[in-house]
């Protein structure tokens, strides 16, 4: 899109923000402001009849919220950035996988907003520092591990010191049953000895500390 002026609307529910952020992007001569609109189902309409390269997206909005009309948005095939007060992971998980292209605060600069939207325009990703931070720490926590009743049960009685025949006569089960539920919790916790599936279990609040 390098050598044309970017056809853009702006989305938000607050007049005086929507306001504001037209103001900002006025005197960008490679940037045209074709619409507004205070609301999802509104923005929807008004990218299907425009069709914009971009649509700047708040994301909670009346009648239709900013990730059902980004879904709407993206199928009509005008790029969606995201630009809103709201950093929490769900927030930013559910615009991205609305097909957002781009999520940013209200906090960025005018420049900042600028790069964006030419970034945008051209289908790359832009993402907030703050929220590219939390993309990059909630990928790298631990996978979400999920013990049935029974590994839960065995080991607690782990962290209480049990040997295998200890627990089988506690939980009244062979102790070729409790060996079996030892080795699939070590498969899950990715461990390979006792003391340490307690002592993951125990910093993952799998279990509760005796």
């Amino acid at each position: 899109m390098t050598g044309r002026t970017i056809r853009i609307i702006v989305v938000d529910d607050h007049t005086v923000m929507r306001a504001g952020v037209v103001a900002l992007l006025a005197a960008e001569p490679s940037i045209e402001i074709v619409g507004e609109a205070g609301d999802g189902r509104a923005a929807v309409e008004l990218a299907g009849r425009l069709r914009p390269d971009v649509a700047l997206l708040d994301l909670r909005m009346p009648v239709l919220d900013g990730v059902a009309a980004t879904t709407e948005i993206v199928a009509a095939g005008t790029r969606v950035l995201v630009l809103t007060t709201y950093d929490t992971d769900a927030d930013i998980e559910h615009a991205i996988e609305a097909g957002a292209i781009g999520y940013l605060l209200k906090d960025t600069t005018r420049a900042q907003l600028v790069d964006a939207i030419h970034a945008a325009s051209r289908g790359e990703t832009v993402l907030a520092p703050r929220v590219a931070e939390r993309l990059v720490a909630r990928m790298r926590a631990p996978a979400p591990v999920a013990l049935t009743p029974r590994e839960v049960d065995v080991l607690n009685a782990v962290a209480d010191g049990l040997s295998n025949a200890e627990i089988g006569r506690r939980l009244v089960i062979a102790e070729a049953t409790v060996k079996t539920h030892l080795l699939r919790v070590f498969a899950k916790l990715d461990v390979s000895d006792r003391t340490h599936a307690v002592i993951v279990a125990l910093d993952r609040g799998l279990i509760a500390r005796p």
